[in-house]
This record gives structure tokens, sequence and C-alpha cells, in this order.
């Protein structure tokens, strides 16, 4: 009994220790912003702006003289305004190319790992699908739900512009590189897709998994649900990095902001939000 008592006492002491430890963390991290004043200008990638929102509302909370203000616009204006300096860092749902990054100077920061899932309608009753299937549908091949075991309805395809980030890995790791019909509705965000879907009964798209929330339906690839363990574990393939880019290394503001991003507290927003952490 007494043995009992005693581990009990330890386990209890351990967590304590664990919890001050990461608090003291998450403090020291934020204290870094003290003293700093300035502007700092972020666009891009979609899929970021959970994350972004949360961290600069922590600092600008810590520390009223700073101002964080975020856009989206996709991964290639992301690249593109913080290689030509409207903007600090460009984030981008994608690696950039070895020509962006020659062209722009640009420096890399992945700090989560993200997958890119296939979701319809709540009362769709298609739920799984083969790749096949899914390259077919976005060609326009397949046109009627009632081909999958659907209701006789036809199929409204969504995807995004081409400059999103999101739409490039899915064209590439879900449609393997194949044609994605004119007849498809372009939206300009994660979260302009789950919207649409939301309200569409015929609707298929995709999403960041992070963004995925009960407003859709997921639906499974050959058997794969789109699942942050199943991104993991590496057993769903449709994934990809959730970068931010500078211009040249970062300094000052822009660098304490990616160096939070990497802080224990800045990888636990990461995993808060629905993101996986890379550290």
């Amino acid at each position: 009994m007494i043995l009992r008592k005693y581990r009990w006492f330890v386990t209890v002491l351990l967590m304590i220790s664990a919890l001050v430890w990461t608090s003291a963390a998450m403090a020291q991290s934020l204290d870094v912003f003290k003293g700093e004043k300035g502007d700092l200008r972020i666009s891009g990638g979609t899929a970021h702006i959970p994350v972004m929102k949360e961290a600069a509302k922590r600092i600008m909370t810590v520390n009223p003289a700073i101002h964080i203000s975020i856009a989206g616009g996709g991964s290639g204006v992301g690249i593109k305004q913080v290689g030509e300096r409207l903007v600090d860092i460009g984030n981008t749902g994608r690696t950039p190319t070895d020509d962006e990054v020659s062209k722009y100077g640009l420096k890399m920061f992945k700090w989560a790992v993200d997958g890119v899932g296939v979701i319809v309608h709540k009362k769709n009753s298609v739920r799984n699908l083969k790749k096949s299937d899914l390259i077919k549908i976005y060609s326009g091949e397949m046109t009627n739900w009632k081909e999958l075991g659907g209701s006789d309805n036809p199929i409204n395809i969504y995807t995004r512009d081409e400059a999103s980030g999101t739409r490039e890995v899915f064209w590439e790791k879900g449609l393997g590189k194949g044609a994605i019909s004119a007849k498809a509705k372009v939206v300009v965000s994660n979260g302009a897709m789950k919207s649409g879907i939301a309200t569409d009964p015929n609707g298929i798209g995709y999403t960041s998994v992070g963004h995925i929330d009960d407003t859709v339906a997921t639906v499974t690839l050959d058997g794969v649900a789109p699942t942050i363990e199943n991104v993991k574990s590496g057993s769903y393939k449709i994934s990809r990095g959730l970068f931010s880019n500078t211009k040249g290394d970062p300094t000052s503001l822009t660098k304490k902001f990616i160096d939070y991003l990497f802080s224990p507290e800045g990888q636990k927003i990461v995993v808060d939000e629905g993101f996986i952490a890379v550290k």
C-alpha cells in the first residue's frame, strides 16, 4: 500500500513538473516580443491562416506595439509578394520550386505537416472512392453520383485556382496530375471550399485536413480516411508541408515570429489547429 502511494506521489510530481516546465517555456517564447515594435505583413496559403491568426493574437496581446496583418491569396501569391518585398512572410502549402527559390532568393521554413482530404455534402451517401474514380470525376468522365452507388444527380466538381498550393498537392498526389474539368467551380480558399460543399448536396471538393469539421463529410480513398493520424502514419498519401518563406534570411520581428512557430507554444498551436507538429 505504501509503495502504491509513493508511486502515485511520484507520478503526480512528474506531471506537475512537466506542466511548470511547459508553462515556463511558453512564457519564454513570448518574452522575446517584449520591447519590440513595428509591422509584420503575411500573405499566401489559406491553410496556414488559423495558426497565423492565433500566433498573431498572442504576440499582439503581449505587446500591442506590434501589428501583424494576415492575408490569403494562395501559395503563388505568397511567393510573389514576399519575393517582391510586398510582405515579410509568404506562406505556401507546397514546397517552392527551384526556379522560385532562385528567382526570389527564398528561405523556406516548414513548421507543420497537413493532408488534403476529399469532402462531400453530409447527405451524400458516397463516402468511399477509389483513386481511379476520383480521377474520372475530376476529368469529367464520370458525371453522375449513381455511377458510384449514390443518388441520380449530377456531380458538381469544386477546385481551387492555380495559385493554390492545396490544388497543386491534390492535383499531383490525388489525381496523378490528371485533368481537371473546365466545368469545375473554382473557389478561393480552404474555407470557401468547405462552405461551398456544405451547401451543395451534389458537390465534391478537397480541403486541408486541418480545416475539416462536421459541416462536411470526408471520403476515404482506397479505404484510407483523411485523418491527422493517417497523414502522420503515412498511410494517407495526399499530404504536404506548410511553409513560411522569406526573401533571404529573416531578421528582426520576422525572425522572431518564425522562431515562435517552432517554439513549444507555437507547435502546440499547430496541433490545436488540427495539423501535425514538426518538433
